[in-house]
């Protein structure tokens, strides 16, 4: 396990608590509202996700689409045909991300860190790009504030290592600050001509 800087832990048990108070009831608010906007369904997402080292957890965030498929095949339709109007505005203000206090609680990730990918782009990272898993991830993080699904994946990826090599009070402070900024003004919450983010498809950078 890599080290990064002794107050790392104590700061997300004491944020984490301190947010909690706000987090439950808007959480619970926007839950209702993706009940109530996509049909009554499921409003809780869950997926496998690699954490620290590329240990695997159980991933949860509310679920901003609709489970739609496609009669032929069989198959999820595209994101942008399954988010729904309630959903990108979930999205927007990144109310979806609350249940995620849930694993800084546990140890599972941290406020700040690289954020949490699929599984199967584990193999696809070249061994610059893998250093990300060396830290926790996290709610927000460098390649976040830095301009987040708009980004190109290796400027994000790379981001993201250079987080792992810098993490510090100092930075991790700065991001929480620039995440609220990012919060009253939006942006780069989906990719360019995408609905949210295309898949990462290897480009071994770095």
């Amino acid at each position: 396990m890599t080290a990064v800087y002794p107050l790392k832990r104590p700061l997300d048990l004491l944020l984490s608590v301190l947010l909690l108070p706000v987090a439950l009831p808007l959480g619970a608010l926007a839950a209702l509202a993706l009940w109530v906007g996509q049909g009554f369904g499921q409003v809780v997402f869950s997926q496998w996700r690699p954490g620290q080292n590329g240990q695997l957890f159980r991933f949860y965030k509310l679920r901003t689409m609709r489970t739609a498929t496609d009669p032929a095949t069989g198959q999820p339709l595209p994101d942008g045909a399954r988010l729904t109007r309630v959903g990108r505005l979930v999205r927007a203000t990144s109310l979806d991300e609350l249940p995620q206090l849930w694993h800084v609680l546990r140890g599972q990730m941290s406020l700040v860190g690289p954020r949490p990918l699929l599984p199967e782009y584990l193999p696809l990272y070249s061994a610059r790009q893998a250093r990300r898993h060396r830290v926790r991830p996290g709610i927000t993080g460098w390649a976040q504030v830095q301009g987040r699904n708009a980004l190109p994946w290796p400027e994000r990826l790379e981001l993201d290592a250079w987080y792992a090599d810098h993490a510090s009070l100092a930075l991790d402070l700065r991001i929480l600050l620039l995440t609220a900024a990012r919060l009253l003004r939006p942006r780069g919450i989906s990719a360019p001509g995408e609905a949210t983010v295309a898949p990462f498809r290897g480009e071994r950078e770095g």
